[in-house]
């Protein structure tokens, strides 16, 4: 997975949900989810609770919102990660281990995990397109300062700031979507989102490299902070008025009740705990492959190694095509295969060959995108009530993920080399598996228990 009260006429809540007890938990009824409800596209809101008002493929309006989002996770994914491709020469520059080096990565993940809550409850009284806007604007402006910090220490600290900026963005772009997109075409949205988040990491750390390796890491940085610029002012120009956004209080009972609401539904809480995984798995391995690449027998030059980074183009397509996995297999059919892929990526890059350790990223980027893509749209889908906390703890989570794979992947590195690393992906993925398959059993048994009640 709109701006408040920019002029957005509001609209009425959706009938269903006016009618709910308020221990209702947000979800419940929906019995769609990733690892736990049915296989099928639950049509909870097919009746298009907007009425021709939502955008839908093809639609006025919808190419325009698909773009704007599309650039608004390229500029995220460009800034968040803008130091990772980077970190074998900031270790060189600052004469620090990679582990510290890994918290320019880390700080800035970890910030944007603790901040994502607080800052979503935000666009609810302010609004979704007016909280993106924001934080991309902030983010911007500590993007074109982080070249000048002075040392580590400060250069962290710049990254933490841009981390704890960007937290506005995610999970209000997926409450949009929720809100202003028709149902049927939610996940395929959220998919394109997930896209721009793959392009900007892809070109981020392509672009870094090659710069780098001319004018070093701080010029690198640098032109990141540009495209960031670019892309936020494009997003702001393309981005329709929201029309279906219905600003809140900022009641911090109300928000605490919510939030609550949402970690005791099993639903949910299983797709939180799948999204944290699979992030622990991809930040450990884009976190340590450079240090890899960098040595023997490889010993490629930094351009090359932020080349690699092109693999992040599968991470677009099988993100975009996260929908149609889903409409064949079902959601935890999909997310099976996510596993198995990204599991399958990770054993063949243990091999010492060039073309064995980019096949094996190709895979993984390819399970990890499919398997995000497909988790974050269910968030969107089975939260009715309270979307953007609701998004915003499973980014929390994601991100969370993201800040411990970076720095467990880069302490498993120095302890027992890339099989280290390996072996905790493989234990991450194990854990998604898990939880899938539990869903899977509890599905079961719910409808085992449904049948015996019709009879």
């Amino acid at each position: 997975m709109p701006a408040a009260s920019s002029g957005a006429p509001a609209t009425r809540t959706d009938a269903r949900d006016q009618h709910l007890p308020p221990s209702t938990p947000a979800g419940a009824r929906t019995g769609t989810d990733a690892g736990t409800g049915t296989d099928h596209e639950a049509d909870a809101g097919t009746g298009d609770e907007g009425g021709g008002s939502r955008l839908r493929p093809g639609g006025p309006g919808y190419r325009r919102m698909s773009l704007a989002l599309f650039l608004a996770g390229v500029a995220t994914f460009a800034l968040l990660y803008s130091t990772q491709a980077l970190l074998p020469l900031i270790t060189t520059g600052f004469g620090a281990s990679a582990s510290d080096a890994s918290w320019t990565v880390s700080a800035a993940t970890g910030a944007l995990a603790v901040c994502v809550v607080p800052l979503s409850a935000l666009s609810e009284r302010f609004g979704r397109r007016t909280m993106m806007t924001a934080s991309l604007g902030v983010a911007v402006l500590l993007g074109v300062l982080t070249p000048f910090a002075p040392d580590l220490g400060v250069l962290i600290a710049l990254r933490a700031l841009q981390g704890a900026a960007l937290a506005g963005l995610p999970a209000s772009a997926m409450a949009y979507l929720a809100e202003e997109v028709r149902p049927k075409a939610l996940v395929a949205a959220i998919g394109l989102f997930v896209a721009g988040n793959s392009v900007g990491g892809m070109s981020g750390r392509v672009m870094t490299g090659w710069v780098a390796q001319a004018w070093g890491w701080r010029a690198a940085v640098g032109a990141v902070g540009l495209l960031a610029v670019v892309c936020a002012v494009a997003f702001r120009l393309l981005l329709p008025r929201p029309r279906h956004f219905t600003p809140g209080t900022l009641d911090p009972r109300a928000l605490g009740r919510t939030v609550r609401s949402h970690l005791a539904n099993p639903l949910l809480a299983r797709l939180y705990a799948i999204g944290g995984l699979f992030m622990v798995v991809f930040g450990a391995v884009y976190t340590v492959i450079g240090y890899r690449l960098v040595a023997e027998p490889f010993s490629l030059p930094q351009g090359l190694i932020g080349s690699i980074f092109l693999v992040y183009l599968v991470g677009t397509v099988s993100s975009a095509a996260a929908g149609r996995l889903v409409r064949r297999t079902g959601r935890r059919g999909a997310l099976y295969l996510a596993v198995g892929t990204t599991a399958a990526g990770l054993l063949v890059s243990v091999q010492d060959r060039l073309v064995l350790v980019l096949l094996g990223l190709v895979l993984i980027t390819a399970g990890f995108f499919a398997g995000h893509a497909v988790a974050s749209s269910s968030v969107s889908h089975t939260a009715r009530a309270g979307r953007a906390q609701a998004s915003a703890l499973y980014q929390s989570a994601y991100y969370l993920g993201s800040s411990a794979g970076g720095t467990l992947g880069a302490v498993a590195f120095h302890a027992d080399g890339w099989t280290g690393t390996v072996l905790l992906g493989l234990v991450a993925l194990a854990g998604v598996a898990g939880i899938t398959l539990h869903g899977t059993r509890a599905a079961r048994r719910a409808e085992a228990r449904g049948a015996e009640a019709g009879s």
